[in-house]
């Protein structure tokens, strides 16, 4: 009885803190994505729309990795346009075009897309727009916050609970007798 009790009451810890957690609630994820646009679909503007793309997150990896909010990533952003757009033009000037590009923060459609297990259902969103010359071209996007393409390495992200691995752990322990 003894044991009952004191698993029952840590059951119930377990699912109180749980629910305060939001384990059990539907939390909306807020998502900011980035959308690179070439100027069109001639091979040397593709090619040049994923320069840009690198030297973008190259710049970006450091500075959202320090932003816990997407209300920080969004305001980090907002922040560094003119230099995000000087990269952007740099890169272009470099490789021989002399459109520019245009950048800008703002919400727009987009399709569904997966990354990895994560699927972003069809819908707007906040986005840092880049937009190559006319921004006519096949495009190129993915998400800045959280920094699911961010990860240079190919590792997908894992997204962990440390509430989540409790209540495993004392289920697992349950199941061997522990």
């Amino acid at each position: 009885m003894k044991n009952f009790c004191i698993s029952f009451c840590l059951l119930l810890i377990i699912l109180l803190l749980a629910v305060g957690n939001g384990l059990f609630i539907n939390q909306e994820v807020e998502y900011l994505r980035i959308h690179v646009r070439a100027d069109s679909n001639l091979k040397s503007a593709q090619d040049v729309k994923y320069l840009v793309k690198d030297g973008l997150v190259e710049y970006l990896t450091p500075k959202l990795a320090n932003c816990k909010t997407k209300k920080r990533a969004e305001e980090m952003l907002r922040e560094n346009l003119s230099e995000l757009e000087n990269i952007a033009n740099d890169i272009l000037l470099s490789n021989g075009f002399t459109y520019k590009s245009t950048i800008t923060l703002k919400s727009e459609q987009f399709p569904t897309r997966s990354y990895g297990e994560l699927t972003l259902e069809q819908g707007y969103y906040d986005a840092l727009i880049v937009n190559l010359g006319s921004g006519e071209g096949d495009n190129w996007w993915c998400v800045v916050y959280p920094p699911l393409c961010f990860v240079s390495d190919g590792t997908p992200c894992v997204y962990k609970s440390k509430l989540l691995e409790i209540i495993n752990e004392f289920f697992k322990n349950k199941e061997e007798g522990k």
